[in-house]
Order: structure tokens, then C-alpha cells, then sequence
């Protein structure tokens, strides 16, 4: 019996719980919270705490008291609850413009994807010279700024400078003669759907084409070998694969699409009568234009709750859909 063995016989302990229990009597029996981490990740916290959970808070303290240019001045403000919120919610102007907000967001959401998702399959399918170019067109489209994108487009649809009308008017099309698209408010809502749509659909193509190439190449050579032909390859195959990443950038379409501002505001203001104005151009209005800035906080809070139970909703039937796979 070696001498490790009898020290075991004698004080029935093993070997590996003297080492234990020689480290924890070193440590003082208790292991000390390592603090780097914490300080580390501290600076983004509070980062994103002073940009966005302040600026949130902030909101939703104005939106319940009377607050207008006088209490702006003077900071001094009064108490009044859910006055504001009672006040919006019996607007039917409010309501019109909510339902403008989901039609806005419905058409924008379901040309982006539908678009975006051929497009990353016509990209997938390319070869090496032609994918790159698309992928850099792409790329350079979304790097765009929004208010130069927003400024292009003005001037694309400019009544008597427009390339727009001038095109239409070579084509033999004599009624677009300085047709004064921001003025009609149909135009102008497509107008900004069409301006929404391409600068969203780089980041979406983009994201699903690297989706794409997750897919491993043997499933579709066996569904081929099966039989299987391209809708029936896409259908049981690529879309159930990429799934997730597909759910995930539909949420951010909603989210971006919802809360369209700058695009609005620069080439209509939410004109003309109303057409354009959605909720966060409805809220700016109501704080600027009136300044009346306890509305426009209410509409702004209540923008943030549509949005979230958007989005709520949308990841219930997400995640339903993935328990039922």
C-alpha cells in the first residue's frame, strides 16, 4: 500500500477532496466575484441607457402632463395623467392615420421581402464576376444616405425638371407634362413606398443571399436526384432552412417601415391632406407645428406600443410556427 493509499485508509478522504479543500481554506472558502466584466460592458449599458431609456422615460412623463411652449420656456409643468391620451385616442384624424401607418407598413414589408428574396436567389445562381457586381450595387445603394436618396427622388419626380416626366412625355404620354406628382396624394404615398422599398431591399437582399449560402449544396443535388423541381427545391428546402434569418429581417422591415420619418418629412411633411402622414409624422406635427408637445408624446408612446404588439404578435406566430415543424 503506497503512502497516498494509507493516508486514505486512515482518514477516509480522497486524494482530489484534500486538494479542495486545501484551495477553498487558501481562498478563504469562498471564490471572489471577478468585477472585469462588469466594468467592461459597463460603458454600453450606460450608453444605452442615456440613449434610449432616458429619452423613453422622458417621453412618457411629457405625455402626461400639460406641456405646450409656456411650460417649455418656464419648466414648469402640470400633472394631468391620461388626458393626452384620452384626447388622441377620440381624434378620428388620430385613427386615419394609424390605419394609414399599417397600410404604409404592410405594402412597404411585402414588396421589400418579395423583392429582396428574389433577389438574393437570382444572386445565389450568378457567377463570380456577375454576383459581385450585384452584391456591390447593392452595397452601394444602401450606403446611400437617406436625405440624398430622399433628394434624388425629388428631383426625379419634379414637375417641370423631372427625368420622370420627361420620360413619360418622350413615350408619347402628354398628361405627365408637368404633372405635379407631390400634389396628388395617391402619387405621393407611391412615390414614398417606392422610395422606402429601394433603400430597405439592399439590406434584406443581403442578408438573405448569406443565408442562402449556409444551404448545403448535397440536399438540393438529392432533391434533384428525386425529382424535385425549383419551386418544389425552394419550397421544402431553402425556405425552411433560412427560416429564422428570413423572420428576423421581416421583424426589422416592420420595425424600419413603421417608423419611417425622414423620407415623409423632407418630400411631403405627410402632405398632401394627410396622405402621406403617418404616426411618427403625426407626432413631429403635433409637437412642432402646434406646439403642442404633450400629444405629440402620447403619439409618440403610442406608436412604440402598435409597434410592440406588431411585433409581439409577429413572434408568436413565429415561434408557434417553428413547434409545429
Amino acid at each position: 500500500m503506497t503512502a497516498v493509499q494509507e493516508r486514505t485508509a486512515d482518514t477516509g478522504r480522497t486524494p482530489g477532496r484534500d486538494r479542495r479543500t486545501w484551495r477553498s481554506g487558501r481562498s478563504g472558502g469562498r471564490r471572489r466575484p471577478n468585477p472585469w466584466p462588469y466594468v467592461l460592458i459597463a460603458p454600453a449599458v450606460l450608453g444605452t441607457a442615456y440613449l434610449l431609456v432616458y429619452p423613453l422615460l422622458r417621453a412618457l412623463i411629457i405625455s402626461m402632463q400639460d406641456f405646450k411652449l409656456e411650460q417649455l420656456i418656464s419648466g414648469d409643468a402640470e400633472f394631468v395623467g391620461l388626458r393626452n391620451y384620452q384626447e388622441l385616442l377620440t381624434d378620428s384624424r388620430f385613427w386615419d392615420v394609424v390605419g394609414r401607418t399599417f397600410v404604409f407598413m404592410a405594402i412597404n414589408v411585402v414588396l421589400i421581402m418579395a423583392i429582396s428574396s428574389l433577389v438574393a436567389l437570382m444572386t445565389e445562381r450568378l457567377g463570380r464576376i456577375w454576383r459581385a457586381l450585384v452584391l456591390s450595387a447593392l452595397v452601394l445603394a444602401w450606403a446611400m444616405p437617406v436625405l440624398a436618396a430622399t433628394t434624388v427622388f425629388q428631383w426625379l419626380f419634379h414637375s417641370e425638371f423631372g427625368v420622370v416626366n420627361w420620360a413619360l412625355t418622350g413615350l408619347g404620354l402628354e398628361s405627365f407634362d408637368r404633372y405635379p406628382w407631390l400634389a396628388n396624394g395617391t402619387a405621393a404615398f407611391a412615390i414614398l413606398v417606392l422610395l422606402v422599398v429601394w433603400q430597405s431591399v439592399p439590406f434584406a437582399a443581403i442578408t438573405l443571399y448569406s443565408a442562402l449560402t449556409t444551404v448545403p449544396g448535397d440536399l438540393y443535388e438529392a432533391a434533384r436526384l428525386d425529382g424535385a423541381g425549383a419551386w418544389r427545391i425552394v419550397r421544402y428546402i431553402t425556405l425552411p432552412m433560412v427560416r429564422p434569418i428570413f423572420m428576423l429581417v421581416t421583424s426589422l422591415e416592420v420595425i424600419w417601415t413603421f417608423k419611417a420619418f425622414v423620407q415623409i418629412w423632407v418630400m411631403t411633411q405627410g402632405g398632401p391632406d394627410d396622405a402621406t402622414t403617418i404616426l411618427p409624422v403625426y407626432a413631429v406635427q403635433r409637437a412642432l407645428s402646434s406646439q403642442q408637445y404633450d400629444l405629440g408624446a402620447a403619439a409618440s408612446m403610442i406608436t412604440v406600443l402598435l409597434i410592440s404588439g406588431v411585433l409581439v404578435f409577429y413572434f408568436r406566430q413565429m415561434f408557434r410556427q417553428e413547434a409545429e415543424l
